[in-house]
């Protein structure tokens, strides 16, 4: 369940990273793309365990709903998916 989540939310953080602070995608990737834990992280931006966890969870939350609004990775799998079919 957790690599699917992550597999999940690396996707989103592909197509709405761009939306996101700089810090925001500083904590995403540390933890996501580095494997770091929270004191790692909290060390290296020199903020608290605590705002480390809750930068990553409201970036955790903006990804998904945007994605819910947007939609955007679910076209896109649509469209690979038909032009697949297709033998494009």
């Amino acid at each position: 369940m957790m690599l699917e989540k992550t597999i999940k939310l690396n996707r989103y953080f592909d197509y709405y990273g761009p939306l996101l602070t700089d810090r925001q995608k500083e904590v995403f990737k540390y933890y996501y793309h580095d494997d770091l834990s929270y004191q790692e992280i909290a060390d290296i931006l020199n903020i608290s365990r605590s705002g480390v966890y809750d930068t990553l969870k409201r970036t955790e939350n903006f990804l998904i709903e945007t994605e819910e609004k947007l939609g955007f990775v679910k076209k896109y799998d649509k469209l690979i998916k038909e032009l697949s079919e297709l033998n494009i």
